[in-house]
């Protein structure tokens, strides 16, 4: 299947930092398949991530520093992108009550308070939840899993009832792209709070921009993250 193929080298060459072949086609059918595909895209960061945790579980560290040296090794197996659309998010939803000035702040790219403090928030939840999985090979396994399953949030985001905020960008293409019996496939693999967390992310950038951009993306999958890990260390 082309439209697959071109799909995954799109997720993966986006997601990851991992080197494919360009897409033969970048159209809608592959900007469907790299959202449905992207959970399977990132293993290697989710990989990664679990060596990490279970060797820190194998050393005299504190969990909190083993957290930390994950969450760096998943940043920069990202390029750290999505941490740059948190912080855009954060900073376009406080920034004005007009969504052109909003997405005009988001666009910027500079980093405002909001979302440096967003970020140093979600990535001091990230830490403190990480910790908990520094014990057994199972749990650091556990651990990549979650990350993996963190990216089921782009199957919310993209769905095909929730637009684009703008008529550029990456929200374009891979907005509307996901069928809904999917999305909500996403947000149960999302032990349920993470897909909520999402879901209450993409109503309010609704509103607030009329859609939602790639930086809404990056958001979700970094909250996600944090609150399925949160969830699942509590169980």
């Amino acid at each position: 299947m082309r439209a697959a193929r071109d799909g995954w080298r799109l997720a993966t060459g986006t997601l990851t930092v991992v080197r494919v072949g360009a897409p033969a086609t970048v159209d809608a059918g592959c900007a469907r398949w790299a959202m449905l595909l992207a959970p399977v895209a990132v293993l290697p960061l989710g990989l990664a991530v679990a060596l990490v945790v279970w060797l820190g579980s194998l050393v005299p560290l504190p969990p909190l520093a083993v957290a930390g040296v994950a969450i760096g090794v998943l940043s920069l197996g990202s390029r750290a992108l999505h941490w740059d659309g948190l912080s855009d998010t954060f900073d376009g939803l406080t920034a004005s009550y007009d969504p052109d000035r909003s997405l005009a702040v988001m666009k910027t790219g500079t980093s405002g308070p909001a979302g440096s403090v967003g970020v140093a928030l979600v990535a001091l939840v990230q830490a403190a939840a990480f910790s908990a999985y520094v014990d057994t090979w199972a749990s650091a396994l556990l651990a990549g899993a979650l990350v993996c399953l963190s990216r089921c949030a782009l199957w919310i985001v993209c769905c095909t009832l929730v637009p684009p905020a703008r008529g550029d960008g990456l929200g374009v293409l891979h907005t509307r792209t996901v069928p809904v019996p999917v999305a909500v496939v996403g947000g149960l693999l999302l032990s349920v709070t993470g897909g909520l967390v999402v879901v209450a992310l993409v109503r309010r950038t609704v509103r607030r921009f009329g859609g939602v951009t790639g930086d809404v993306m990056g958001a979700c999958i970094e909250l996600a993250l944090a609150t399925t890990l949160l969830t699942w260390a509590w169980v």
